[in-house]
């Protein structure tokens, strides 16, 4: 008595700690620390009750349903008074399609007075009353309709009354024999009405001779056993016309040495299947073991004009005929590019990538103009990283006569070709008009990268064109002080850049910034170095996205530019919305900017709302933005204007990479 005392509390002292570690998670907002956390202690000491409540509701908050649902079910089990705990399962096992279980509990809890589970209960059953209810009359008028009595016994089943379902379930049976998704039904509801043997034999049904998919669900259901005869024979009683359960009973019996019995069996499935020449030969092989030869030979005549050579040739061993001599079929190219493309899909979806590759490959060798072959070795070659052999095939697939396989491929041999060349360019363009200022804004740039095998940077050249239209502020400008808008330069320079990953990358370049206007504050030429990080985020559907929903976007970049007074500024600009279609989007716009000199004229913030949209006439790059935005400047010395202002902005986005 003792000992398991001091068992117990051991147990508790070795899962305390962890558990406490397991709030502390939680405080922090950690949710998948907290729930190893939990799971660790709860391992330790499965009868603590509240931790397996507070790991329920951590689940929720990341929003896995069915593990909070199972974990309040084993609060349930251990504390059955906890009302509020089954209640939550009860919500989430409806929740999570699991009806049965949730009306029970709301049963129990409503007899108990619980006004919640009442109203939840009456929720759910009284549809399942109506339904069945509509359902019976159906039948009363048309008694043979199937549907009629599948739909009822599913209602029925639904609300617990196991021999109600059974009843409709065997009668939809009786009318559709051979639709053995039945089986799994009666298996079930036979076993929730208390009617094991019905239930082992409806199962034992479905497991042989169903369609794959019902026959493996069968076999889980079943009791890992071997089935006995009787059982065989209850199944058969259930499904008569089942050859393939009724053929194992009869090897079986074979097996058990009971020949009559074997014999009885392969000749009713040879009355029942005249096809059969399996059964055929061996109901032939059992007569002519009994002297019953001209029998015998009348069946064993059946499977030597038969198509099955092999099944032949043992017929001719067991009569001492010699074998019949055949010249080894030969597989037409067709057959083998087939049976490769087939084995080659099924590898390829298991993740057997290199037996695909293997597949293909043979497949394409049999038929060298196949161009989905081609496109399915550029993927099948783009997984396995041997990218160079991937590009290879996909330039070859995108001459396919077929448009759809040919635009597969062009895409994939432009996407990837351009991550493995060893020039890569691109260019983007800003042009921006600004109510504010009354001007128009032009930001682009022109970058090629140098791939140099596999460093972790590349090099670069740029050309970035800074400027607008008008130069300067007229209202604020004076002859000594002019106040310019852009930096009114071409900046051609050199660089070096990161490769981008999950969204982040650092670059620094130096080069020389060409005025093309004359001012007053810099030289024509002048050296320009600058460099900076990059984080850029999308989530949720973005322009373009077939379905609409939900979207956020965020570009924060933090900028050393030499020209500024080896400024650094740093930049976030944030949009969240909905996507409408996929060329219009509406969003709300956050900006903020700020810097290490504390310039007044880069420390503002803005907040605003605009859309997003593209249309026919614009190339697929291109899309145009219009915002407003208030905005307020943090920082105010210096300035010669107001802190704060309203703005319009229109522009529009291209960007190509080549």
């Amino acid at each position: 008595m003792f000992s398991k005392i001091y068992l117990l509390v051991a147990i508790s002292l070795q899962a305390q700690p962890v558990l406490d570690r397991a709030y502390t998670a939680l405080r922090e907002q950690d949710y998948d620390q907290a729930i190893l956390l939990f799971q660790q202690g709860l391992a330790a000491d499965p009868s603590k009750t509240a931790p397996r409540k507070d790991l329920a509701y951590t689940l929720l908050k990341i929003g896995d349903t069915e593990a909070a649902r199972d974990q309040f079910a084993e609060a349930m089990r251990r504390d059955p008074a906890d009302h509020h705990v089954a209640l939550e399962f009860a919500f989430l096992a409806y929740e999570t399609k699991q009806p049965i279980p949730a009306r029970r509990v709301f049963d129990r809890l409503r007899r108990l007075g619980n006004a919640t589970a009442e109203q939840a209960f009456q929720n759910i059953d009284t549809p399942l009353i109506d339904g069945i209810a509509r359902w019976q009359q159906a039948l009363k008028e048309i008694p043979d309709n199937f549907s009629g009595h599948e739909e009822l016994a599913k209602l029925a089943e639904l609300r617990d009354d196991s021999d109600l379902a059974a009843i409709h379930y065997e009668r939809a049976w009786q009318l559709k024999p051979g639709y053995r998704v039945l089986l799994l039904d009666l298996g079930r509801v036979y076993t929730n009405a208390g009617r094991a043997p019905d239930a082992h034999a409806a199962l034992l049904a479905a497991s042989r001779g169903a369609e794959p998919r019902v026959a493996e669900h069968a076999r889980e259901l079943l009791n890992p056993r071997y089935p006995f005869v009787y059982e065989f024979q209850r199944a058969l009683a259930l499904d008569p016309s089942n050859t393939d359960l009724r053929r194992e009973l009869a090897y079986l019996h074979l097996e058990m040495q009971a020949k009559p019995e074997a014999e009885k069996e392969f000749a009713a499935i040879v009355k029942a299947a005249p096809a059969d020449l399996l059964s055929t030969a061996q109901l032939g092989f059992l007569k002519l073991a009994r002297q019953d030869t001209a029998a015998a030979l009348s069946l064993l005549d059946k499977v030597l004009k038969g198509d099955d050579d092999d099944l032949s040739d043992r017929v001719r061993i067991a009569l001492k005929m010699p074998k019949t001599l055949r010249r080894r079929p030969v597989t037409p190219r067709a057959e083998v590019t087939i049976e490769a493309k087939v084995l080659a899909e099924k590898s390829y979806h298991k993740g057997y990538m290199k037996d695909a590759l293997k597949y293909l490959t043979i497949a394409h060798e049999s038929d060298p103009l196949d161009f989905d072959v081609m496109l399915r070795l550029g993927w099948a070659n783009n997984i396995l990283k041997n990218d160079n052999d991937a590009v290879r095939w996909f330039d070859l697939a995108r001459r396919a006569p077929d448009n759809k396989i040919a635009a597969e491929a062009h895409n994939a041999y432009k996407n990837l070709a351009s991550g493995h060349s060893l020039l890569k360019t691109t260019f983007w363009a800003l042009p921006m008009f600004s109510s504010r200022w009354q001007d128009v804004f032009a930001y682009s740039q022109l970058k090629t990268e140098i791939k140099l095998a596999s460093l972790p940077i590349k090099p670069y050249f740029s050309a970035r064109l800074l400027g607008d239209a008008r130069g300067i502020e007229r209202s604020r400008t004076t002859t000594a002080n002019p106040q310019y808008l852009s930096e009114s330069a071409a900046i051609l320079g050199v660089g070096l850049a990161t490769p981008v990953k999950n969204g982040v990358s650092a670059w620094a370049e130096a080069g020389t910034a060409l005025s093309y206007r004359s001012r007053t504050d810099q030289a024509r030429a002048a050296p320009d170095f600058r460099g900076g990080l990059v984080i850029a985020r999308l989530i949720g559907n973005p322009l373009g996205a077939e379905k609409p929903g939900w979207f956020a976007d965020t570009a924060n970049d933090a900028v050393f530019v030499s020209r500024f007074n080896n400024d650094i500024i740093l930049v976030s600009q944030n949009k969240f919305g909905w996507t409408l279609n996929p060329n219009l989007q509406t969003f709300a716009a956050a900006n903020v900017n700020t810097d290490a000199k504390s310039q007044y004229w880069a420390n503002f913030v803005e907040f605003g709302a605009g859309i997003r949209t593209r249309w026919a006439a614009l190339p697929p790059n291109v899309h145009f933005t219009l915002q407003a935005l208030r905005g307020v400047y943090t920082r105010n010395e210096g300035n010669p204007r107001r802190p704060n202002y309203f703005d319009i902005r229109a522009g529009f986005w291209y960007a190509i990479t080549r």
